[in-house]
C-alpha cells in the first residue's frame, strides 16, 4: 500500500543510486530533500561521518533512504555515517536501507561494513527497509574502465556477477520508499547471472580493452565471488541486460602503451 510522504530525505542523494533515486521521488510528486557535504550540492549541508546538520534536515522527515556509504578501508565510515543518522532520527517512521546481495557470505570487508550498518538499523527500533541488490553494471564497467589503462589486465574471470542497472534498483528502492515498513525485503538481482570472463566478452564488442588475463584470488573471498554467493538466481528483477548497457556506452579512445 502506497503511504503519502511530506517530506523524504536522501542521504548519499548526489551518488550513483542516490541521485536516480531522488529523481524517481521527485517525477512521481514527492518533496525529496538531499543530504550533502558538499554546498550546493544537496538541498541540506551535513555530515553523517560528524553528524553535524543531520538533525536539522531531518527535522520534519518521516521517510529517509539512507544511500549514503563509503568503501574507505580506514576506519569504518559506513558504520559512523549510520549510527549518527540513527541517533537523528528518533522521529523517522521510515528508513530504507539499500544493500548488497551476499554479505553475510562474503567475508570481503566493504561487505562486513554493510552488514554491520543493517545490524544497527535492525537494533535501532525504528520501522525499517532493507532492501540488497546485486552489483551495479556501472560498477563492472567501473572496474574494467581502470583495468583499461593497460592493455592486458590480470583480472578474476572466473568471478560470477548479476549485475543489475542501478536504474533499476532505484525504480524499486523509490517503490519501497512510498510504501510501509517490512524488514529485510527479499534480494534484487539483474537478469542474468555472468562469469567476468563472459561479461568482459560482451564488453569486448565495443571496447578494444582491457585483454584479461586469469587472476586466481585464493581464500573465502576468492570461493564466495566464484560461487556466486554475491548472486540471487530466484530473484531476477532487473530489467536491463549487461550487453544492453554495454551497447548504450561509447567505446574509449586510447593512447598508445
Amino acid at each position: 500500500m502506497l503511504i503519502l510522504v511530506s517530506e523524504i530525505l536522501v542521504t548519499g542523494g548526489t551518488g550513483v543510486l542516490g541521485r536516480l533515486i531522488v529523481q524517481q521521488l521527485r517525477e512521481q510528486g514527492h518533496e525529496v530533500r538531499v543530504l550533502s557535504r558538499r554546498t550546493g550540492a544537496g538541498t541540506h549541508n551535513g555530515d553523517l561521518t560528524t553528524g553535524e546538520g543531520v538533525a536539522e534536515a531531518l527535522d520534519g522527515v518521516r521517510v529517509v533512504v539512507h544511500a549514503a556509504t563509503d568503501a574507505r578501508k580506514v576506519g569504518r565510515p559506513d558504520l559512523r555515517q549510520t549510527q549518527n543518522l540513527l541517533g537523528a532520527a528518533a522521529s523517522v517512521e521510515h528508513i530504507v536501507y539499500p544493500s548488497i546481495v551476499g554479505i553475510d557470505r562474503i567475508p570481503f570487508r566493504y561487505y562486513r561494513n554493510k552488514l554491520a550498518c543493517e545490524e544497527l538499523i535492525e537494533r535501532s527500533g525504528i520501522p525499517h527497509t532493507i532492501a540488497r541488490a546485486t552489483q551495479f553494471h556501472e560498477l563492472i564497467a567501473s572496474a574494467l574502465h581502470t583495468a583499461s589503462r593497460s592493455p592486458i589486465a590480470p583480472l578474476p574471470l572466473d568471478f560470477r556477477f548479476q549485475s543489475v542497472a542501478a536504474v533499476d534498483v532505484a525504480h524499486h528502492v523509490a517503490a519501497l520508499a512510498q510504501q510501509g515498513p517490512v524488514g529485510r525485503i527479499a534480494d534484487f538481482g539483474g537478469p542474468e547471472v555472468l562469469t567476468l570472463e563472459q561479461m568482459l566478452h560482451i564488453w569486448h564488442a565495443t571496447h578494444t580493452r582491457p585483454r584479461g588475463l586469469r587472476l586466481p584470488v585464493p581464500g573465502k573471498i576468492g570461493r564466495g565471488f566464484r560461487a556466486g554467493d554475491n548472486t540471487c538466481p530466484g530473484q531476477c528483477d532487473g530489467v536491463q541486460t549487461w550487453a544492453k548497457y554495454v551497447e548504450s556506452k561509447p567505446q574509449i579512445e586510447y593512447t598508445k602503451s
